[in-house]
Parts: C-alpha cells; structure tokens; sequence
C-alpha cells in the first residue's frame, strides 16, 4: 500500500503517454512545448524537466533572497547584535515581495532559456554560438548577482553582525570625540567668561575684608584704650578713634553702594553662564545619543554587502560562482544539446506552418576563395504573387491608356482634316 502511495507521488514518467502533472509543470518552466514531448522519446522529456527544475529552483531562491533582502532594507535599524521584532506590517510587505521578485526572476530566466536555440546542433560550443548567446548570458550574470548577493550576507550574517557592531562602535566613539570637541570649545569661552566675572566677585569680596580687617583693628585698639584708662570713662583719644572707626565703616557702606549694580550684573552673568553651560551639556548629550543612532543606521544591506567582501575571502565568490553556474547552466546545456525527436517535430511543425502560409526557405551554396558558402534566402509566395499582379494589372492598364492616347489623337486629326477653321487663332 506504502509503496503505492510513493510510486504514485514520485514516479513522475510512470507513463509515457500520461506524464505527471509536475513534470508537465516542469516542462512549461522550460518554456517547451508539451505536444511535441508527449510525442518524443524519455531522453527529450528528461532534458526539459531537468531545464525546467532549474529555472524553477532559480525562482524560488529569488524569492528568498530577495525577501532576505528587501527585509534587511526596510526594517528598524539598531545594534547589529540585538536582535530587533519585525512587525506584522513589514513581514506581510516582505512575503508580497519575495512573490512578486521570484516570478520576475522566475519569468526571466524562463524567457531566456526558451530563447535560447540549439546552435549547430552539436554538443560542442562555437564561438559563434557564445557570440550569439552573449546577450542572454550578460544577463544571467547580473542575475545571477542579485541573487547570490543577500543570500551571501545571510550565510555570513554571524560574522558580519560581529564586524558590524564594532564598527558601530568605533563609528559612535569617533562621532563622540567630535561632539566632545565641538561642545569644550563652546563650554570653555562660557567658562572662561564666568570666571572672569567670578574674580571681580572675588577682589570684592577681598576689598571688603580689607574693610573689615581695618575696622576690627580699630575697635580693637579703641577697646584697649578704654580697658586702660576705664577710671576716667571715654577720653578725647577713644572718641577720636570712634570717629576713625565710623568714617572706615561709612567709607566701607559707599564702597559697598558703587559696587551694588556691578555686583548684581556679575551674578547675573555668571548665572548665564552657568545656564549656558549646562545647555550645552544637555544639546552634547543629546548629539552623542544621536550619535549612536546614525552609528545604528549602517545595519543596512550596503554596509553588510562591503563587510561580507572584506571579512568573507573567497566564500563570497563561491557562493556567486555556484549561483552563476545555476543561472548560466541552462543556457550552456541548451547549446550543448545534439538535436533530438523533439526538436526536429518543433522544426517540422514551424516549417510546414512557414508554407502553409506561402514562406520558405532556398538554400544556395556557392563557391568562395575560403571555402563553399551557404546563403539562405526566405521566399515569400504572397508577397511575390501580390506583386506579379500589381505588375501585370500595371502593365494591362498602360497598354489601355495607350490604345486611348491613340485613338483620341486619331480623332483630333480627323476633326482637324475636316474643320481647319475651327483650329484657328486670330492673333491680332
């Protein structure tokens, strides 16, 4: 029963005259025509769903790389070590993609290898038949390219994210170093403005000790004086230095009135500076915080592309030349292929459609100094015999306007032998 089951679902050529649906499928991606192969003999229907497996396998790997890739363009960047949650948005934009780019790819290389004849139908390959081949091998490259490409970032992706994160790093350390530069020379001038101001504070507060000191000397030496000579009370020598100390203290309280203003204004400045300078730590706070997220935003796919050629070696060119050879093999088999029962029913069927609706081919041969030549010359019997008619109804036509020509200038001279007159012109 088992084996049934698995005969069934895996024996794809388990009759020749109803092949299974897969490798009809395969077939179609081939771009073969399936009358002919249910027609032609196993060998024909093994090539062309061998040639179809691979345009088929090409597509789907498309897709994948491609989804890889455009999900590696459009989501959040960050640290490339942390792991970042996709959103449901970006995962359904990125499965619609993949679709859509693997059919582009998909169709492509079906176009391609359809395209692509069978040369001299040998299974040798000529120059001539590389030359013709060339354009569609161009593009077999470039394809084979951008598929191979985020493949080879996601086979790397440890190595790369590891790579990646430390240049992130570096990259905010150098960012940092600028900021810092930037934000001291702008701190320093403010710095340097309040301690200027900070030291006309300072020499007057030193202005006013002195005062203070003058003073205190003064009490002392008037409390000294009175400790002395405390029988007598207050004599002339303590009420004259009474009157030295109310002129210090007065000369003090102007001093302290000229520099009100002035002091207000220092604290005011020295404030704004202060002000100043604490900004300037939050803005320099701010652009380092910027400064890792533009660090953030090389987690794209050009920064992992350039880390993946220079950390990868030779496995980034593995990885593409095995991709080239899946993308390119079609079209070298193609060209490598003897002819078989397939192609030449596919021949016979567009031969006979060639005359069926008046066109052929003639073959001519001739001889030149390097060799015999052959020519080819396609003949096109509705177009020769549309022609053949135009040319004889032309004719026809001419030999009656001729005959009219004739006939009429026979008239005229009648006409003329009969009634000169009527042909006169008087001229005065």
């Amino acid at each position: 029963m088992n084996q049934s089951v698995f005969s069934k679902i895996f024996n794809f050529e388990r009759d020749l005259s109803n092949p299974h649906p897969i490798t009809k499928f395969l077939w179609w991606c081939a771009g073969a025509d399936m009358k002919y192969l249910l027609r032609s003999p196993k060998q024909d229907r093994v090539k062309y769903a061998g040639i179809g497996g691979i345009v088929l396998t090409t597509g789907g790997l498309a897709a994948i790389s491609g989804g890889y890739a455009f999900n590696t363009i459009f989501r959040t960047k960050g640290d490339a070590i942390e792991s970042i949650q996709a959103s449901l948005g970006l995962i359904i934009a990125t499965v619609i993609f993949s679709i859509i780019w693997g059919l582009i790819i998909f169709n492509l290389d079906r176009f391609i290898v359809s395209s692509t004849g069978k040369g001299d139908g040998t299974d040798k390959i000529t120059g001539q038949e590389m030359l013709h081949a060339s354009p569609r091998i161009i593009i077999g490259i470039i394809l084979a390219f951008a598929i191979s490409t985020p493949l080879e970032i996601r086979i790397l992706q440890s190595e790369i994210d590891a790579e990646l994160h430390k240049f992130q790093i570096l990259n905010t350390g150098e960012l940092n170093r600028d900021t810092d530069l930037k934000f001291n020379n702008l701190r320093k001038q403010y710095e340097n403005d309040k301690s200027e101001f900070e030291k006309k504070i300072t020499d007057y507060e030193k202005n006013l000790a002195v005062y203070d000191t003058d003073i205190d000397k003064l009490v002392q030496l008037q409390s000294d004086e009175m400790q002395n000579k405390r029988a007598y009370g207050i004599g002339p020598v303590a009420k004259k230095m009474q009157l030295d100390i109310d002129a210090k203290k007065a000369e003090k309280e102007k001093f302290i009135q000229q520099k009100k203003s002035d002091l207000e204004i220092w604290r005011k400045q020295i404030q704004n500076d202060v002000n100043k300078i604490n900004d300037i730590q939050e803005d320099a706070t701010k652009e380092k915080a910027g400064n890792q997220m533009a660090s953030h935003q090389y987690d794209g796919l050009l920064k992992r592309i350039q880390i993946s050629h220079k950390i990868g070696g030779v496995v980034p060119w593995i990885i593409f030349l095995v991709f080239l050879s899946i993308e390119l093999g079609p079209i070298f088999f193609k060209m490598m292929m003897t002819k078989g029962v397939y192609d030449f029913l596919a021949e016979n069927h567009n031969y006979k459609t060639y005359v069926e609706h008046g066109i052929y081919r003639e073959d001519y041969l001739y001889e030149g100094k390097n060799g015999v030549i052959h020519m080819e010359k396609w003949r096109f019997l509705e177009v020769e015999n549309a022609k053949k008619e135009k040319m004889s109804s032309t004719e026809e036509q001419n030999k009656i306007n001729q005959e009219v020509i004739k006939k009429w200038g026979e008239l005229r001279l009648k006409e003329v032998n009969e009634r000169p007159t009527d042909f006169f012109e008087d001229k005065i």
